[in-house]
This record gives structure tokens, C-alpha cells and sequence, in this order.
């Protein structure tokens, strides 16, 4: 009889110490801040939100999740239509040459996976460790769409309350002109 070893990678998940999405919606009543959130299929590209997404109204946005060359971790949060070259945005950010950050890293420090990624997984992050880049012309619809920590769903929230969610969150975001 032979025995085969299964060499599959585990699969990605975040780990106990993660908020749920239903723990990031307690959290945000508690600071007050008002959300509406719509179920559907999970969406893993902006192609893929755009055919499901229906009549939402508001902002709809990409998040990258990246690292420098200097180890920095960034959440570059964009208008969804938003064409990015990473060397320009190593220089309008400041930062070291910058890569994706790779799906371990982001389960570790954001307790995601790749699909979901949002500025409201920075609820997982006590430590600080990912620098938060939000678009300046973003900021200028209401209400912005996100995933709330799954990509099974999408909850719209208003600009000035999600400074404050990021804020509660310990980070202090750089508004930058990214057109």
C-alpha cells in the first residue's frame, strides 16, 4: 500500500485573535457611526463588484495592500478606477520602492484574505504596523464602499465616519492626491 502526503498549502485564514465582521459592526455602533450593509456573492475583483453591485450609490473602491523594500507595510485605499503606477506612488507616499504585499502577511497583520481587503480590517491592527494611505478625491463621495473583513458583502459608510473608525483605530491616515 502506498501513502501519499497531501503538499497543499493550508489554507489562508485569519486567525482567533481577528475581529469577525460581526464583531467590526459591534465596533462601529459603539463608536456611533452609522453603516448600511448589502450581502452578495463573493466578489474578488473590481470587474466582478461592478456586475454585482447594482445601484449602490457612493464611492466604490480598490484597497492594495503593500510593502516597501524597507519592510514598511501600506493600505492604499482608491476610487475603484483609479490606475496606480507604484513608482509614482512610492513618491507621492514617501515610501521605499513598494511591492503586493504578500497573502500571509496580509492574514497575519490584517486578519484578511486577498479579496477582502478594506480599511476596516485596520481593527486588527493595534500595533500600528501598516501605514494608511486614503485617496484625496476619494474622500469626496458619500458614502464610500468597502468590504466589511469578507468579500461576501459591502458596507457603505460616510467619509468623515470613516476617519473617525480609523482614528479609533489608532492610525492617522495621509490624504494624498493619487490622480
Amino acid at each position: 500500500m502506498t501513502s501519499t502526503t497531501d503538499t497543499a498549502a493550508p489554507a489562508l485564514a485569519p486567525g482567533p485573535h481577528h475581529a469577525t465582521p460581526e464583531r467590526l459592526m459591534a465596533r462601529l455602533a459603539e463608536l456611533g457611526i452609522p453603516t448600511r450593509t448589502v450581502e452578495h456573492p463573493p466578489l474578488y475583483t473590481v470587474e466582478e463588484s461592478r456586475r454585482l453591485r447594482g445601484d449602490l450609490p457612493g464611492g466604490h473602491c480598490k484597497n492594495l495592500f503593500l510593502k516597501d523594500r524597507k519592510d514598511q507595510l501600506w493600505l492604499v485605499v482608491t476610487l475603484e478606477d483609479r490606475a496606480i503606477d507604484m513608482k509614482g506612488l512610492s513618491d507621492r507616499i514617501g515610501s521605499a520602492r513598494l511591492s503586493f504585499g504578500r497573502p500571509e502577511l496580509l492574514v497575519e497583520v490584517l486578519g484578511i484574505t486577498p479579496g477582502a481587503v478594506t480599511p476596516f480590517a485596520l481593527i486588527n491592527d493595534p500595533g500600528q504596523r501598516v501605514s494608511v494611505v486614503l485617496d484625496r478625491e476619494m474622500m469626496g463621495f458619500d458614502p464610500l464602499n468597502y468590504h466589511p473583513l469578507t468579500n461576501r458583502a459591502t458596507t457603505a459608510i460616510a467619509p468623515a465616519d470613516l476617519l473617525r473608525f480609523i482614528a479609533a483605530c489608532g492610525h492617522r491616515p495621509a490624504i494624498v492626491d493619487l490622480a
